[in-house]
């Protein structure tokens, strides 16, 4: 569908979107600035309004519990945590764990009877009683009594504090419950946005739900259309696809189930809101947004909506685009809801630059800036979202005497700041009422109470007795200014995240024209001389030569004689790379990663043509190939420089780290630049020459970073590239002048390798250094979030078709909760897209070549009758279809099935040690994951499991050198881990130097010395 956003606009946020932050503020800051006169008038009716909210301390109920539970303590903490997980749990053995883990330690009796609310006191006495139980006092009355009633006891005490917790922050379990409630004396003047409480659908069947309870809050609310309520709607809770990716179908579906909720709104004559999302949907939502606006069924409506949010660096812009859609635009401005996530995901992604504010001053002067913006347009009806007493008064000052906008605060905050305005002064304000049951909400609460705890927010800085007034309503856009509009100092750029070594860069492919040209610039790529078409057949076929270096190759030739040629060549050019200066040889590592970026698009490419990779996966090879040489140029520097060490006087003592010699590394397909550079450019840098051979089905990609590592410095006869299939290996691996081997691949070629090493009695002994695969698994508890775990299981066991060593390929999941994750991961593998991969909306390709296709599809088609899922692939090519196989119990799955195909089975509540025994009782250690909000859980995984990548709460893929080194253990491999500080000491040898200093003229230094001091 056609752009909604017109171009001027699009380039105006373009411009905007990752722009330095001082560039961004510099025009916000003039448009927030007050004049004198102006900030003596807010600063007076700020004051009343900060008495007004004070006064309201003692009769709110969660502003009191701020109060008493501070976020920065281990109460608070804890008390969140609980809040989080504690209503989903089904079985009452690991309830009783969870309890344990987050009151256990917790003085809650410190809290009892302090607090003027008796609800808080009322929550502070469960929770006291279950610290008494789960805790470690053994004696006293109080405990005494409780193990009387028992355990269930405590559950109930707890479960009681959590639902009071819930029943705050929620309006009503349903639309006609909170429609009831807003009733009440307590919110007389106000009126509602109900919020359904949609958050991101992950199946079908959960988008269909959110639609379906948003249409019917709709109906019950235009049965009272007098009472002024609203309904609020989130677009990632009506398709579970809704990313940039997946835009030409997406957009179309949401722009029309926006269309009819929004033309249901105006027969029932009630306003609509479309919540603001992360700020990578936000191209996406405006076009949903603008073409909904510009329906012609809706004219005559004037009560559609947005949210925008002000601390992205694009709000102006969008207040600028509401404004020009020609019709009336009901515009809510909020402060924000994903600020960490989307500092996060920059980093993660190592794109240029944030695309919001790193201060929270910034993002008040950017708040004000837009409401002024907006108090002065033309078609949009103003709502200011916020409970900062600063920012309400400025907005009041400015607006003068008209009343033609209102405020918006969130159900259970803000108690004191709008009673006076609304009810005496004819302002109006609107609360933001979830609606929905208490198990679904709790994300939701805790996100909000983050959110409006932490220590920059006026909530909880109010509640801080140790601020003064000035100290509240300090005026944001002098601090902003004071520091020139600067980036906040402890959220360095992405480049600069590691501080050390420079973090490489990305591709912001969740802008669409950036994909678009991406995916555009990939196809235009030639397809690597040796190719296959997108399905996995075969395209182009040339004869392969077995040795190759810079200039022209040899004759085609897979003999010993061949790979003993190569050795003769880099054993010829060791002496001189290894007198190269360690600086030198650094500073190469530095380059080649540098034209590895220049050279992206190229490489993305191959990644892609050659070896099947995603779009997103090719770009992540390519980056983690630039990590590591950035990463090993540091660690030498700094680790292989030589070492004085310490002895008698009259006598010098060195350690120097030195090249071996020649050595082999073998790299896999699956990684065939990122692995295949890794394992070279380690050898490289520590003095090596190299013999290095890729995987034989991708040569091209090996031969494109060879010769752009020769174009970075590295002599061509010191790094030689030999290709070819396992007798290659075998020659190579075979020959006696190899000083050590990097390996990657399967376990039983690691062995043969191993063993080759050892032959012949005249050899000498050289290390080997072998990652290989793993049946690694993921372990989910009941206190796991069912959404996110899907997530990550998806993430885990599907993504690059399973062909990653670190892949999920057994899913172990908690009996309580197992068929409800299964049912939800049914749902979501029904929308998993397999095609070309060069296609941006593909997230699954082929697998590599006919011999896995064939030995995947075999063992699939035996696991017939325990298929719990699988999916249609294409009708040709080398599609393996992904799968979900129940099996009976861990044991049952012997192997490693290098491809999308997850096995699962289930464990009994309080057998999580004996589940991970085993686990590592197969004897493989190179991934494992946990799902649990148990920390105590965490620990025990931690101190149990026999494995190189232990990841918790998180997928179990995509490990990021220098900050999650990987290797494994056991069948997974030999060590040391690549990627990690101690990778680089294997590929060197080891030499002491000792010298006597004082063999000719006596010990000079020590003759020499002073009196002391004396």
């Amino acid at each position: 569908m056609p752009t909604a956003v017109p171009s001027h606009h699009r380039e105006s946020m373009a411009k905007l979107h990752r722009a330095a932050e001082p560039d961004v503020l510099k025009p916000l800051l003039e448009r927030a600035r007050l004049t004198p006169d102006s900030r003596e008038r807010v600063m007076d009716h700020a004051l009343a309004l900060l008495a007004d909210l004070r006064a309201a301390q003692n009769r709110g109920w969660v502003n009191q519990f701020l109060q008493e539970y501070r976020l920065n303590s281990s109460e608070g903490v804890a008390l969140l945590s609980l809040a989080e997980a504690f209503l989903r749990v089904p079985d009452p053995e690991t309830a009783d764990l969870l309890i344990a883990d987050k009151i256990g330690d917790a003085d809650w009796k410190a809290h009892s009877g302090k607090s003027n609310s008796v609800l808080v006191n009322s929550a502070t006495w469960g929770l006291m009683l279950g610290r008494a139980l789960v805790g470690d006092e053994k004696t006293g009355v109080l405990r005494r009594l409780i193990s009387r009633a028992g355990e269930p006891f405590v559950r109930q005490a707890v479960g009681a504090a959590m639902k009071r917790m819930g029943e705050v922050f929620v309006m009503g379990r349903t639309i006609d419950e909170a429609m009831k409630r807003m009733k009440k004396p307590e919110n007389k003047g106000f009126t509602a946005s109900f919020d359904m409480l949609g958050e991101a659908a992950r199946t079908k069947a959960d988008a269909e739900r959110y639609f379906q309870a948003y249409f019917e809050a709709i109906r019950a609310v235009g049965r009272d259309p007098k009472a002024g309520h609203s309904i609020s709607v989130k677009l990632s809770a009506l398709h579970p696809r809704y990313e940039v990716a997946q835009y030409d179908r997406c957009v179309p579906e949401l722009t029309d189930m926006l269309a009819q909720l929004a033309s249901e709104s105006a027969a029932q004559g009630i306003p609509l809101t479309v919540d603001a999302e992360e700020s990578e949907r936000l191209e996406m939502s405006l076009d949903i947004i603008g073409s909904v606006a510009r329906r012609p069924e809706l004219r005559g409506w004037n009560g559609f909506g947005m949210a925008v949010q002000a601390y992205g660096k694009r709000a102006r812009a969008v207040i600028g685009w509401a404004d020009d859609l020609g019709r009336p635009m009901h515009v809510r401005l909020v402060k924000g809801a994903y600020w960490d996530s989307e500092i996060k995901r920059t980093q993660v992604e190592g794109l240029a630059d944030y695309p919001l504010f790193t201060r929270k001053a910034a993002t008040d002067v950017s708040y004000l800036a837009c409401a002024r913006d907006m108090l002065a347009a033309k078609n949009i009806v103003p709502a200011f979202a916020s409970h900062n007493a600063l920012t309400v008064a400025t907005i009041l000052d400015w607006a003068g005497d008209s009343r033609d906008f209102e405020f918006q605060r969130l159900h259970g905050m803000g108690e004191g700041l709008y009673e006076r305005l609304v009810n005496e002064q004819g302002y109006h304000c609107r609360i933001y009422a979830p609606v929905g049951g208490h198990r679904d909400l709790l994300a939701y609460l805790v996100r909000r109470l983050l959110e409006n705890g932490a220590n920059s927010s006026f909530v909880h800085q109010l509640a801080d007795e140790q601020l003064s007034e000035a100290e509240l309503l300090a005026d944001p856009v002098e601090k902003i200014a004071a520091v020139g509009g600067t980036r906040h100092p402890s959220i360095p750029l992405p480049v600069d995240l590691f501080g050390a070594w420079k973090n490489s860069g990305g591709i912001d492919l969740a802008e669409r024209t950036i994909l678009a040209e991406t995916a555009a610039a990939i196809a235009a790529s030639p397809p690597p001389a040796r190719g296959r078409g997108p399905g996995g057949g075969p395209t182009l076929t040339t004869s392969e030569p077995a040795v190759e270096a810079g200039g022209p190759p040899p004759a085609p030739s897979r003999t010993r004689e061949g790979v003993a040629s190569a050795i003769d060549r880099a054993s010829a050019a060791f002496p001189g790379w290894a007198a190269t200066p360690l600086a030198t040889r650094a500073a190469i590592l530095e380059r080649l990663a540098d034209l590895l970026e220049e050279n992206r698009i190229e490489l993305m490419a191959l990644a892609v043509k050659e070896a099947f990779k995603t779009i997103p996966d090719a770009l992540g090879e390519v980056r983690e190939a630039a990590d590591f040489c950035r990463y090993y140029a540091l660690q030498a520097r700094t680790g292989l420089a030589p070492i004085t060490l310490p002895g008698p006087t009259g006598e010098r003592n060195e350690l120097r780290m030195e090249g071996r010699g020649v050595w082999a590394t073998i790299a896999p397909w699956n990684f065939p630049l990122a692995i295949f550079l890794g394992q070279t450019a380690a050898a490289l840098v520590a003095g090596n020459a190299v013999v290095a051979k890729p995987a034989p089905q991708t040569p091209e990609i090996a031969r494109a970073a060879v010769r752009l590592a020769h174009q970075a410095g590295v002599p061509e006869d010191a790094l030689v590239l030999v290709t070819g299939g396992p007798e290659v290996g075998a020659a190579l691996t075979s020959d006696h002048r190899i000083a050590g081997v990097a390996f990657t691949g399967s376990t039983p070629t690691a062995k043969k390798i191993a063993a080759a090493l050892l032959e012949g009695n005249d050899r000498p002994l050289v290390p080997l250094i072998a990652e290989t695969g793993g049946i690694n698994a993921m372990i989910v508890d009941s206190t796991a979030l069912p959404e996110q775990v899907v997530a990550d299981v998806l993430t885990s066991a599907f993504r690059s078709a399973g062909q990653r060593c670190s892949a999920l390929r057994l899913l172990l999941l908690q009996e309580e909760i197992a068929e409800g994750v299964i049912e939800m991961l049914r749902g979501a593998m029904e929308l998993l897209i397999l095609g070309d991969p060069a296609d941006p909306r593909t997230d699954i390709g082929p697998v590599i070549d006919q011999a896995a296709y064939d030995k995947l599809m075999a063992y699939r088609d035996s696991a017939k009758a325990q298929w719990i899922k699988t999916v249609p692939v294409p009708a040709t090519g080398l599609f393996v279809p992904p799968t979900m196989i129940r099996i009976d119990r861990p044991e049952d799955l012997t192997r490693e099935w290098f491809g999308p195909i997850l096995h699962v089975a289930t464990w009994k509540a309080g057998t999580l040690a004996e589940t991970v025994a085993r686990v590592n009782a197969k004897g493989f250690g190179l991934t494992m994951g946990l799902h649990s909000r148990i920390a105590r859980s965490a620990e025990l995984v931690e101190a149990e499991a026999r494995v190189g990548n232990l990841y918790i709460n998180r997928s179990m893929i995509g490990a990021v050198v220098g900050s999650q080194p990987f290797g494994g253990e056991g069948l997974s491999g030999t060590g040391p881990k690549a990627g990690g500080p101690h990778y680089l000491h294997r590929f060197c040898a080891e030499r002491a130097v000792s010298v006597d200093t004082t063999s000719a003229g006596g010990n000079a230094t020590l003759l020499s010395l002073d009196e002391g001091g004396i």
